[in-house]
């Protein structure tokens, strides 16, 4: 679709109504959006182009928004291939185009387009460094690892435009959550979050630095690569991904993750998230680990302070879910939370010792409370145990 976003400036990005599986991995059961966008001043700049499954359609909105001018300059963010798929067929259609993007991206064009001629048609930039269009002038700001080492944003000066790459983007059509624009009454934050950190969660600080950037900048509206514009609600976004990136706690509460094989370790755990809503913790949340979508379960351990974790031992080991889980955590830099355990065990109790091990390993993450071991199913003597461990959780 093409929409303004400014007088300038136009949106002609594409939902992908079809994808079930966004890099492969992560649940899209609302599709995806793929962004772009076009400055239309005395100079053309195409801003980032779209994953190949959507190549046509993008292609069909460039040509109707250019309306028969030329494009000057390709700027592409971030390489990759959702956002650049079409780069190389552009260079080959408008012989006069220039790619604009980093030192970095460009050592990667090769990679992903090999025999594309490109001697005389890239210009690299750097911190800093602006594109002139006429009215318009793009300022650049560098963002590796946010969440690939090329990443960088652009800011326009003259409409206050942030073009964030992945950065603010969300899971999610634009068509099937709201539309093109952001509102108060928009669910932004559920999705954000859950693409947040499973995309960026292991680069806080680098998200932090880019931030710092950012703040001095007079920023209206950000236009992200995925999911939609961000003006009204821009406040609220800036502040969450403050807290996301360092760490910080955005809601009081418990999340509690179990591994249950045959139903014993989720009867417990069910029982020990009600016992923490009887003592009156303000928000406690669970997931049963080998049903429930992986993502969100990485959302929820990073969005609340405590997490407790109950599996089931296996093989001498640890319930492959919740190793699978555990591991994800620590792929994704979580970190500053406490954490207890509750182990099952029918002969050899082993997930507790697992279960601690990969917790401990952590950056500053607090056991609290005794490890409490079942056998086989929760009993009547396992409550005064499961009663203590809730107390830990939920002393300051």
């Amino acid at each position: 679709m093409i929409r303004p976003i400014t007088d300038s400036i136009r949106y002609i990005g594409v939902d992908d109504a079809t994808l079930d599986l966004f890099e492969s991995q992560y649940l899209v059961p609302e599709g995806m959006s793929y962004n772009s966008y076009l400055i239309l001043d005395e100079k053309v700049a195409i801003l980032d182009t779209s994953d190949g499954r959507t190549a046509a359609e993008w292609m069909q909105n460039l040509e109707g928004a250019l309306n028969g001018r030329q494009p000057d300059y390709l700027v592409v963010h971030h390489m990759e291939p959702d956002h650049s798929a079409c780069a190389a067929a552009l260079l080959e259609k408008y012989p006069s185009l220039t790619l604009v993007a980093t030192a970095a991206a460009l050592k990667m064009l090769p990679q992903f387009f090999e025999g594309a001629q490109l001697e005389g048609r890239t210009r690299a930039v750097g911190e800093g460094d602006t594109l002139e269009l006429g009215a318009h002038t793009l300022q650049f700001l560098l963002a590796p690892m946010v969440h690939w080492p090329e990443v960088m944003m652009s800011f326009d000066r003259t409409d206050k435009v942030l073009f964030s790459a992945d950065a603010f983007g969300k899971f999610g059509s634009l068509e099937q959550t709201g539309g093109l624009w952001c509102t108060p009454e928009t669910d932004w934050a559920c999705e954000a979050r859950r693409y947040y950190f499973n995309i960026c969660g292991k680069y806080g600080a680098q998200v932090q630095r880019v931030l710092a950037k950012v703040a001095p900048l007079g920023v209206q509206t950000i236009c992200p690569l995925h999911g939609p514009m961000l003006r009204d609600t821009l406040a609220e976004a800036l502040r969450l991904y403050g807290i996301w990136s360092s760490y910080g706690v955005e809601t009081p509460g418990v999340f509690v993750a179990y591994a249950s094989i045959h139903g014993g370790t989720a009867e417990a755990a069910e029982k020990f998230a009600q016992m923490l809503r009887d003592k009156g913790c303000p928000k406690v949340a669970t997931t049963d680990l080998t049903r429930d979508d992986m993502a969100e379960a990485i959302e929820d351990a990073f969005r609340y302070g405590t997490l407790v974790v109950a599996a089931s031992s296996y093989d001498g080991g640890l319930f492959p879910p919740m190793y699978d889980f555990l591991w994800h955590l620590q792929i994704k830099g979580w970190q500053k939370r406490r954490a207890a355990v509750i182990e099952n065990g029918s002969w050899a109790p082993s997930a507790g010792r697992v279960m601690t091990e990969m917790l401990s390993a952590m950056k500053e993450v607090t056991l609290v409370g005794d490890k409490v071991t079942l056998r086989s199913r929760m009993h009547a003597g396992d409550i005064p145990a499961l009663e203590a461990l809730a107390d830990a959780v939920l002393a300051e």
